[in-house]
């Protein structure tokens, strides 16, 4: 085992996260339950790149028709974003968030894991209203609107 998985592992017991690993990977399963919903999240640990990457995977996926629209929707939520971004798997519609960091010649502290978890939880939350209208075709401009309270152009 890693300084990296060590790190995030020692994060999630003092911060009471709970969690599982995956069998054979340096890959942590864990969940978050938001104001606007309940999903999954996965933290990796790539010791040899010495980088950690953790993602929220959005509780529903989007059907083949409504693709186009969610890639829309998470493009203009990316524009601008300081920390993290979305991603859309095309071929199933997986919807998750990612932010990420490398730590080569420094090492991965609790207060740099729970910047990077809480932004991403937080994001996923903040966002996932937005996500569930445009799958239930609410137009994207609209759902941008009232999740950043600015008009999108």
């Amino acid at each position: 085992m890693g300084a990296i998985l060590e790190a995030v592992q020692q994060f999630f017991e003092e911060d009471d996260w709970p969690y599982s690993q995956l069998e054979g990977k340096t890959i942590l399963r864990t969940g978050f339950s938001g104001s606007n919903g309940q999903w999954t999240c996965f933290a990796q640990a790539m010791e040899e790149r010495y980088q950690f990457v953790f993602y929220s995977i959005c509780p529903v996926k989007a059907a083949e028709d409504k693709r186009m629209a969610i890639a829309e929707f998470i493009t203009r939520a990316n524009y601008g974003m300081m920390i993290g971004n979305f991603e859309l798997d095309f071929s199933d519609g997986e919807i998750r968030y990612k932010t990420s960091i490398d730590v080569e010649d420094d090492e991965l502290t609790a207060p740099l894991i729970k910047q990077m978890l809480y932004a991403n939880v937080l994001t996923m939350n903040r966002y996932l209203p937005g996500i569930m209208k445009v799958l239930s075709d609410v137009p994207v401009i609209d759902a941008i609107e009232e999740i950043e309270g600015v008009q999108s152009v």
